[in-house]
């Protein structure tokens, strides 16, 4: 694949043990725990992790401040919601980070509904949201590479407002990378112009490309004066040693779902966002799809990244990411359960035959 193509993992920060199959083992996520994950991220070649948002979750960007104190490479993508955070504070926030740990803060934006009247928010409509969300990014780019910033929106206002410390470039890396996902109309057209990374949950290639072609379209149209945005895939990927054996497994764990009804695996179906339905109506289309993209997980539980796997070798594994790789994504963000065994299963299995 090609030598700039990205490759970072999951780390759960749940208060409840098992996540999506995960090994329910004490103290699943205390700082050893963690820590132990983040260090095996940079022991077998990964470049670092997302770390999901949530109310009733551990505070995100805690959790990444600690394991970047914990790790000399390993870089957080940290998932944050507009309204949580306000522009200013968060751009501050992050850019102390950034200083800290010589440059390693990603950022995954999230406008998805949460449990705001829980922490004081109302995020309104769909249009209100992503009005609100595009604001946010917008700032807190701006936030990152001006000075004395005075700006007055619909949703955030500042004044003379500098933020320290100041992201030091390091390259082409002006400032931390904005990911951002959403399947909706009022989603993509914020990516088009605002992200440096979309990214997409696990559909089958045609899907993905059609929805490249549409976004690439959107940022001539709506005039993005941003470097050209770049594409992620966030999905699952069941590894073993042979073919045959992954799908043993696979249907194994598809079985389990269904006996136990999903339990462990629904943390995305609160609220069925656009992106989300388009997962779970895939099984409509066949339990696989293009070579080894299985839907059935979607039946009984997934939810993002655990609605489609991709299964097989790590051969089988490797071929179906190049072909995503083929279509224009660049970045790639894998997991399967239990969580640290597989960090180092994929770590030495597949990401050879990616950088090959």
């Amino acid at each position: 694949m090609s030598s700039n193509c990205e490759f970072l993992w999951y780390i759960p920060n749940d208060v409840k043990p098992g996540h999506r199959g995960d090994s329910a083992v004490e103290n699943h996520n205390s700082l050893e725990t963690l820590s132990s994950h983040a260090k095996a991220l940079e022991d077998h070649g990964w470049k670092g992790a997302l770390i999901g948002t949530g109310w009733g979750r551990p505070d995100t960007f805690t959790v990444a401040a600690a394991l970047t104190a914990r790790t000399t490479s390993f870089e957080p993508l940290i998932a944050i919601r507009p309204g949580y955070w306000r522009p200013a504070h968060f751009a501050s926030a992050a850019a102390t980070l950034d200083q800290l740990s010589g440059g390693r803060v990603r950022v995954n934006i999230v406008s998805g509904k949460d449990n705001l009247a829980a922490y004081g928010d109302s995020e309104g409509d769909q249009a209100h949201r992503y009005g609100r969300t595009k604001e946010f990014m917008r700032l807190t780019r701006r936030l990152w590479t001006e000075e004395n910033v005075t700006y007055e929106g619909e949703h955030f206002r500042v004044s003379e407002s500098t933020a320290a410390p100041r992201i030091e470039p390091r390259g082409k890396r002006l400032h931390p990378k904005l990911y951002f996902g959403g399947a909706s109309d009022a989603a993509e057209r914020v990516s088009a112009t605002e992200a440096d990374v979309q990214l997409f949950w696990g559909e089958p290639l045609a899907d993905i490309a059609e929805r490249i072609s549409r976004l690439r379209t959107l940022s001539r149209d709506l005039d993005r004066d941003l470097p050209p945005l770049e594409f992620g895939l966030r999905i699952t990927t069941l590894v073993r040693d042979t073919t045959e054996q992954a799908w043993i497994d696979a249907e194994a764990k598809v079985a389990e779902m269904a006996e136990n009804k999903g339990i462990g695996w629904n943390d995305h179906r609160q609220s069925i966002a656009v992106g989300q339905k388009r997962l779970f109506d895939l099984a409509a289309r066949g339990d696989v799809l293009d070579d080894n993209l299985y839907t059935a997980p979607g039946k009984f539980g997934g939810g993002g990244a655990g609605t489609t796997w991709l299964v097989g070798s790590a051969e089988d594994v490797a071929r179906s990411l190049r072909k995503y790789r083929d279509l224009g994504i660049t970045h790639f963000v894998l997991s399967d359960t239990p969580y640290l065994p597989e960090i180092k299963r994929q770590g030495e299995q597949l990401l050879p035959l990616l950088r090959g």
